[in-house]
């Protein structure tokens, strides 16, 4: 437990990273990703250089500052960071490398005003969330190795079958080599795929796009343009490719209850929703499937939701295009705007609504089901990459 003294200066240093935080995160990172290449590939480099992880990174140094007192604050948020961290396959080994790169970098931003009393109260601050974060990262590396078809740390995949999902999505059907058993997963998990592209060691997050218990783990991934790992997963894994897969998390997944389920997507964010989709469909609830896309050449599933829709009464399905080409046939072109969504959305708001796509578009989702009087707590939203704020002004995420 941390003493009063130690929490009284932590909390003291919250001005100076809020003005400095960005910059003592990219010298982190720097230092990091310098001196310890070991742990290169738990970083998706994209998002080095685009700077989303060193301000996510200083957005959760000032929030622990501020909440050093009362923790039970940031609850919420530990769940998907011990998942995030299982999934790529972090290890108690790599805490004490992270917190001596970051209180150097405490040091060499801050300069004069980093005293050794600043300095250690940061140390114990530290070691005090990496301890939270072991063991509950502990609990979650033994439950994915107790359950039936589970596995602790990387086990070994082929790409069975692939399949064209749209112009820039494609489907990487993975069966394991060991002929075993595969996990019961939760609709809207992930796993991380491992790879060794020209000579580097890599993993990446994707999410699973099919329901569980079915032989095969899928992921349909997109062609991102520069994307290292999605344009070699395109070009080079064929059928009989192998690879390492860690066990599927992540605490984004679909809640069993019978209350309307709406799922909002737009682009690639409709991967999960497909798991979620053929999951909840075969129950009788109520779902209603929104999806958003440039044109109909990059709109993945649709013959697939269009069947299930056929065969389902509970399921309603509604596409948008906001450049419908000829021979496309949305239901609506344009935007997800507030109206649209009105119109589409069933006529309670008791519903629970998942909403995946790029973050402006979540943005404006979650604003316009809130004004349209959908709870907070009924709004669901999940992304890869580096948390980031999606609350408005008028919704909180």
């Amino acid at each position: 437990m941390l003493s009063p003294a130690t929490i009284a200066i932590v909390k003291a240093t919250v001005p100076a990273l809020q003005a400095h935080g960005e910059t003592l995160t990219r010298h982190f990172y720097a230092i990091l990703l310098r001196d310890h290449p070991e742990v290169r590939p738990f970083f998706n480099p994209a998002h080095q250089a685009s700077g989303a992880q060193a301000r996510a990174l200083a957005g959760a140094v000032v929030a622990y500052a501020q909440h050093i007192d009362r923790l039970e604050a940031l609850a919420g948020a530990v769940p998907t960071i011990v998942h995030k961290h299982v999934a790529l396959g972090v290890q108690p080994e790599h805490y004490p490398i992270v917190g001596k790169c970051l209180l150097q970098a405490i040091r060499e931003v801050l300069g004069e005003a980093a005293t050794d009393e600043i300095v250690q109260a940061w140390a114990e601050a530290y070691g005090a969330l990496a301890t939270i974060l072991i063991q509950a990262e502990a609990q979650v590396y033994e439950a994915h190795a107790a359950q039936p078809g589970g596995w602790r740390g990387e086990r070994a995949f082929r790409v069975a079958r692939r399949e064209a999902e749209s112009a820039l999505i494609t489907s990487f059907y993975l069966e394991p080599l060991d002929g075993g058993a595969l996990p019961v997963y939760q609709p809207g998990q992930y796993l991380t795929v491992l790879a060794t592209i020209d000579g580097a060691p890599c993993r990446r997050n994707y999410s699973l796009s099919d329901a569980p218990g079915k032989p095969w783990l899928r992921i349909s991934v997109k062609r991102e343009a520069g994307g290292r790992f999605s344009n070699w997963l395109h070009d080079r894994a064929e059928v009989g490719t192998e690879l390492s897969l860690m066990a599927p998390c992540g605490d984004f997944v679909l809640d069993g209850g019978q209350e309307p389920l709406v799922l909002v997507t737009g682009g690639v964010g409709l991967t999960p929703a497909m798991a979620m989709l053929e999951a909840a469909v075969p129950t009788g609830r109520p779902v209603h499937f929104l999806h958003a896309a440039r044109d109909g050449a990059v709109h993945a599933f649709r013959a697939r939701v269009d069947a299930l829709a056929a065969a389902h009464p509970n399921l309603q399905a509604r596409y948008v295009y906001d450049a419908p080409q000829p021979g496309d046939a949305p239901h609506a072109t344009g935007l997800m705007t507030e109206h649209l969504l009105a119109d589409w959305l069933p006529a309670t708001r008791n519903v629970q609504l998942y909403c995946l796509g790029p973050v402006p578009f979540m943005q404006a989702v979650l604003r316009h089901a809130r004004r349209l009087g959908v709870a907070a707590e009924r709004l669901h939203v999940e992304f890869f990459g580096p948390k980031q704020a999606l609350a408005t002004e008028d919704a909180a995420a």
